[in-house]
């Protein structure tokens, strides 16, 4: 299988997939409830008795993005602890939990400076962050139109 795993290491790139798909199913179920809760409590919401709901929204919303990005931050920063699983290149690296929240914000974000880089399985991770932010973006983008256009729509009938 060394052509698919390097030798010797299956072991560790296994644990690898196994958090990476940990992960990312914690980050959807996190997503689905956060917005499930947030649709819930403003569905019924008149827009005369607070027009601060889609500031609301949107703040929810970026806390729980933020919280999804920790979620990744943490598997880095628990992944490059255990040998063979990978590391993080760059100038400092990633000495520092600081260090693997923002590897995991700006790979959440696909901005991906460049400026740290994973090295060996750990990649997986961060391929399976960069598809998930971008779902959970857009997910989180779609819903606040949606959102926009109810409140907004209630109140130029009025």
């Amino acid at each position: 299988m060394d052509w698919l795993i390097p030798a010797g290491y299956f072991a560790e790139y296994l644990l690898v997939a196994v958090v990476a798909f940990a992960v990312t199913a914690l980050v959807v179920a996190t997503h689905y409830e956060g917005v499930h809760a947030l649709a819930r409590r403003f569905a019924s919401r008149a827009p005369r008795r607070d027009h601060l709901a889609m500031l609301k929204i949107i703040f929810a919303l970026l806390a729980l993005h933020i919280v999804e990005i920790w979620y990744y931050g943490l598997a880095y920063w628990g992944l490059v602890m255990i040998p063979g699983t990978g590391f993080v290149h760059g100038e400092f690296g990633m000495d520092r939990l600081f260090d693997a929240v923002y590897l995991s914000a700006i790979t959440y974000s696909t901005v991906g400076f460049g400026d740290l880089a994973p090295v060996g399985a750990i990649r997986l991770v961060a391929g399976l962050e960069a598809l998930t932010g971008l779902l959970m973006i857009t997910w989180s983008a779609s819903f606040t139109y949606l959102e926009m256009s109810r409140l907004w729509a209630d109140e130029r009938r009025r």
